[in-house]
């Protein structure tokens, strides 16, 4: 055992003795301890909120904080039956969510970002019993996801067609009915239009410092992606035609940011008008919603088997 020579006063006599080195070590980190909570007590009862740039002495405590960026919170789960693996993947995104809760409905007792997710669920759960396509949501519960959250969720996962659910409002009491839009860079409406600029709010669309030759492929690829989501509306109205009320001019288009930052073909589905009477009652009757998410099921099998085989 390594033992040290110390020297301890006893009655006002200094001695020399031999401690062990465990017990001398473990009186320094008493010490050490002791003085840290000295110090940290001290600055508690200063109440100095001021950050302190003198040089910290030795054992010293000092307030300080921490701030630490953490990435949002979304959501990549797959969902899918067995015989599904390999399938294409669908992303279903509920809009709105968390802090930003969309329309509120004509009773004031429910709100679009609750419709939104119980047609989520309802679409992913149908897809997945019938078996023929794979699916993943942005959001599985109230939480807040910017446009681009919830496209990259589209992106990272190569989805094949990403379809964003939304409840329709407007002034008009009267109006009501389904539409569904696709990406353009011209709108087809004033309506369209006013929609698209208060579903974007500030997003802005990313330059991107390409080649020219890469900047025509990417344009190419869009327009792509444009037609295919114009084929899969008119796929989804046929199938929606006698199950439920559409709007007038159903099919619209407009620059969604959303959809287009998606990099695949992608729709914006608008269920209805919850500021219309009988749009909220059949919005929250599961039977209704039933027989919607049946019609965007199969408009969703038919795209992905026509796309599959060209």
């Amino acid at each position: 055992m390594i033992t040290w020579l110390v020297a301890q006063r006893f009655g006002g006599i200094w001695v020399k003795d031999r401690v062990p080195r465990e017990k001398l070590l473990a009186g320094v980190t008493l010490v050490v301890a002791a003085v840290a909570l000295f110090g940290l007590t001290a600055a508690g009862r200063s109440g100095a909120s001021a950050v302190d740039d003198r040089p910290a002495l030795l054992g010293e405590a000092r307030q300080a904080s921490l701030t630490v960026g953490m990435p949002v919170a979304t959501n990549d789960r797959i969902y899918g039956a067995p015989s599904a693996a390999g399938r294409p993947i669908i992303v279903i995104d509920a809009g709105h969510g968390g802090r930003d809760p969309g329309a509120t409905s004509v009773s004031g007792e429910v709100r679009e970002k609750e419709l939104t997710l119980a047609l989520a669920r309802e679409l992913r759960d149908i897809l997945v019993e019938r078996g023929r396509v794979r699916v993943a949501l942005t959001r599985d519960d109230d939480r807040y996801l910017t446009l681009e959250d919830r496209a990259a969720v589209a992106r990272r996962l190569g989805a094949s067609l990403f379809i964003s659910l939304h409840t329709d409002s407007a002034p008009n009491p009267l109006a009501r009915g389904a539409t569904v839009y696709s990406l353009s860079d011209v709108a087809s409406d004033g309506e369209a239009a006013r929609l698209a600029a208060a579903q974007n709010g500030d997003a802005v669309a990313t330059a991107q410092d390409a080649s020219p030759v890469a900047s025509m492929l990417a344009d190419l690829a869009m327009r792509s992606e444009m037609n295919a989501s114009a084929d899969f509306s008119m796929r989804l109205l046929r199938k929606s035609a006698g199950r439920f009320e559409l709007r007038p001019d159903p099919h619209r288009f407009a620059a969604f940011h959303v959809l287009r930052r998606a990099d695949t073909p992608a729709v914006l589905f608008e269920a209805g008008y919850i500021s219309n009477v009988d749009d909220e009652a059949l919005l929250r009757s599961p039977e209704h919603r039933s027989a919607m998410v049946l019609a965007l099921a199969q408009a969703v099998e038919a795209d992905v088997a026509t796309r599959s085989r060209r």
